[in-house]
């Protein structure tokens, strides 16, 4: 056997006998310095899959390759507000000016990749429960609360630049800023929402602590193998996303798929909003950096705009949506 034959056999064993080795060690999570699974990065979350499963597709809880094209396909042109005719509204806008031009959207354009018809896979139907008694009282005062605008306290938290809906926690994908940066230390998880800016901190403990109640409530996580789990509680304000309550216990679920990849998961329980509880889960996908900075401006001369336009309006006998007030036609 000449040496060429002999030295391509050597390699050939080689790479047999260290094949193995080599897939096992890139199937391995990577640690941090401290000996925990390293989540680190910044990561979007955009996608055009929405919370709840469509009316449409209400028996179908995934789609297969063809129908998923079709109906992003739908869905771009639907929710392109360049396509949207003030005069005739569409994709949940009434007719009227239209906010924003498709220029500033970053709601995603594909759906997530298993081709699920909603983020929501529990209840099975892939929509939110429906509100029971408690809270639907409250969703009424809210509304009445949003409806007079009687003062900054009236307004959504979004509006006065504190929270928003999508940033969380829970995060659900919104309409743009749909990233995230993730830090961690020995002690501590960050999570950096690009939506409102706003930093969550959260400690690796075990139990809560209620000396400060905070709008996001109290975080404490732990690793179950690769996955970190966060339990959060004692939240300060009773009008959260989507309908929750001060109430809501939020378990989130984030486990490392690939090296680009971490699969979120949220549980969220609350006796005062649902009888039942109800779960999402979506990816974070690795993107490139860095966020931005979402210049919120509601809270102080947009709030100042609002509230008095609202008492303009009642001057004239007009609710905000310029619908004579019940009564004052008389």
């Amino acid at each position: 056997m000449s040496k060429r034959v002999l030295h391509k056999v050597v390699i050939a064993l080689t790479g047999c006998l260290l094949a193995p080795c080599l897939l096992a060690q890139s199937a391995e999570t990577p640690l941090t310095e401290y000996g925990v699974p390293d989540i680190q990065g910044i990561f979007t979350y955009r996608t055009l899959t929405p919370l709840n499963r469509p009316a449409e597709l209400a028996e179908r809880a995934t789609l297969t390759a063809e129908e998923a094209e079709e109906w992003q396909a739908y869905e771009n042109r639907r929710q392109n507000r360049d396509l949207i005719i003030d005069t005739v509204g569409g994709a949940g806008y009434p007719p009227g000016v239209i906010s924003y031009n498709e220029f500033w959207y970053e709601r995603g354009i594909q759906t997530i990749s298993d081709r699920r018809t909603s983020l929501i896979y529990d209840p099975p139907d892939g929509r939110m429960p429906a509100l029971n008694g408690t809270g639907q009282a409250r969703a009424k005062v809210r509304a009445d609360n949003r409806r007079f605008s009687i003062g900054p306290e009236g307004r959504s938290l979004a509006d006065r630049c504190l929270m928003s809906g999508g940033a969380g926690p829970p995060l659900v994908p919104g309409a743009y800023n749909n990233n995230i940066q993730i830090v961690q230390t020995k002690d501590h998880i960050m999570i950096l929402s690009e939506m409102i800016h706003r930093a969550r901190i959260i400690r690796m403990d075990d139990e809560h602590q209620t000396r400060q109640i905070k709008w996001d409530g109290d975080s404490v996580a732990h690793f179950e193998g690769n996955t970190l789990v966060i339990k959060t509680q004692h939240f300060f304000y009773h009008d959260n996303g989507r309908g929750a309550s001060e109430a809501m216990v939020l378990e989130e679920r984030i486990t490392r798929i690939d090296g680009d990849t971490l699969e979120y998961d949220f549980t969220i329980e609350d006796p005062k909003s649902w009888d039942q509880s109800w779960s999402a889960k979506f990816p974070l996908r690795r993107t490139d950096g860095p966020l931005y900075e979402y210049a919120c401006h509601e809270g102080n001369h947009g709030m100042i705009g609002i509230l008095a336009g609202w008492r303009r309006y009642e001057s004239m006998g007009m609710n905000g949506d310029g619908t004579p007030i019940i009564g004052s036609e008389d």
